[in-house]
């Protein structure tokens, strides 16, 4: 399973994995991966926290840091973003509100908390910049780009530190201006993935950036979720994988139990991909909420950021009402092969074992055994 990716961040299986939680992060560096910590829900102070934890208990084992810099900005302060929302968009969603029943927040609610916090702000450079002061005061091995290209800016400051820049691509176009950005490996994220990715299946897309990429290493990401998907991204020219929704069913997840209980028992078929979180495409669990905006007649989702602001809360409300069919639940369409809770160690195993018992099938395929 080792290739170039490997000795460019001294991991034994090039094995990436997205996450939102430390633990997971942590977990799948010491069992010789990479875990790559998702920023887009901290901020600057919690992120603070949660680096110098990943300093401390992944012992010299390298991790990442994704953060999200959309390329298609909207500037101004939050108040003079949020004025840029249509009155019909702020009527539509109050519609849906009233028609599922989502009742309003109650006085002294608690905070938005887990994937809902601080939603209204991300996905703005205002919002990703702090993230970044604090990021270069840790030891990141890489921080990732997700949206678009990391500015110059950024990528001479983690030239200057020794970390490696990587990019989140949904097309051999979006590969170029990445590598043209300066980024050292990139992630063809096809459309069978949770958060936000390509409209072309992995099949067809890892291909695309593969060629299109040169020399720069590439990382397979959607629908990876086991040892034989693996060795059929290392077969379309992949270097190794970026793999996210395998470990939000981890028995180290911080996912509410909830979340964790509606995807165990989901099928590969019960995803959607919808603008209607954040104004860019992405995978969720499917539900009434992402529905009504499918529908006839409903009015097409916002740009980032001034959708997921719009929607910001009505998930809080969903959250506080404890209305867990409407919960938004990131995850691809592997969900199907998520069955039972597991721990990160076992699940980094059994990848390895099926991609060796896989290599060798093929093997003897080839020879005619």
């Amino acid at each position: 399973m080792r290739t170039s990716i490997c000795d460019m961040f001294g991991i034994d299986v090039p094995i990436f994995a997205f996450t939102h939680c430390r633990n997971v992060c942590a977990a799948v560096s010491a069992a010789g991966g990479m875990g790559v910590f998702g920023a887009v829900t901290f901020s600057p102070e919690e992120l603070e926290i949660e680096l110098a934890w990943l300093d401390e208990h992944c012992k010299g084992k390298p991790y990442g840091v994704d953060v999200v810099m959309a390329d298609s900005r909207v500037e101004g302060t939050f108040a003079e973003i949020a004025a840029k929302i249509p009155q019909a968009h702020r009527d539509f969603v109050l519609q849906i509100e009233k028609r599922l029943g989502i009742p309003p927040l109650r006085e002294h609610a608690p905070p938005a908390s887990g994937l809902y916090q601080h939603m209204e702000l991300r996905s703005t450079h205002g919002w990703a910049r702090p993230q970044l002061e604090v990021i270069w005061k840790h030891k990141a091995a890489v921080v990732v780009s997700a949206l678009g290209p990391a500015p110059a800016d950024v990528v001479a400051k983690a030239r200057s530190l020794g970390m490696k820049i990587g990019g989140l691509a949904g097309s051999a176009r979006h590969a170029q201006k990445h590598i043209e950005a300066g980024a050292d490996m990139l992630v063809a994220a096809g459309v069978e993935g949770a958060g936000h990715n390509s409209d072309l299946s992995t099949m067809v897309l890892v291909p695309e950036v593969v060629d299109a990429a040169g020399n720069v290493p590439v990382l397979a990401g959607g629908g990876i979720g086991n040892g034989r998907q693996i060795a059929a991204a290392q077969a379309l020219g992949a270097q190794g994988v970026w793999m996210g929704s395998v470990w939000l069913t981890s028995e180290e997840s911080d996912m509410d139990e909830k979340s964790i209980e509606l995807m165990l028992k989901a099928s590969s078929r019960d995803t959607i991909r919808t603008k209607a979180y954040t104004g860019k495409p992405t995978r969720f669990l499917n539900s009434p909420f992402f529905e009504a905006w499918e529908e006839p007649g409903a009015l097409e989702p916002l740009p980032t950021p001034l959708q997921r602001m719009l929607v910001s809360e009505t998930f809080h409300k969903v959250q506080a009402a404890k209305m867990n069919e409407l919960l938004a639940v990131p995850v691809g369409q592997v969900v199907g092969q998520m069955k039972q809770r597991r721990r990160v160690r076992d699940i980094m195993y059994d990848l390895q074992v099926e991609y060796a018992d896989t290599m060798a099938r093929m093997c003897a395929m080839q020879e005619g055994n």
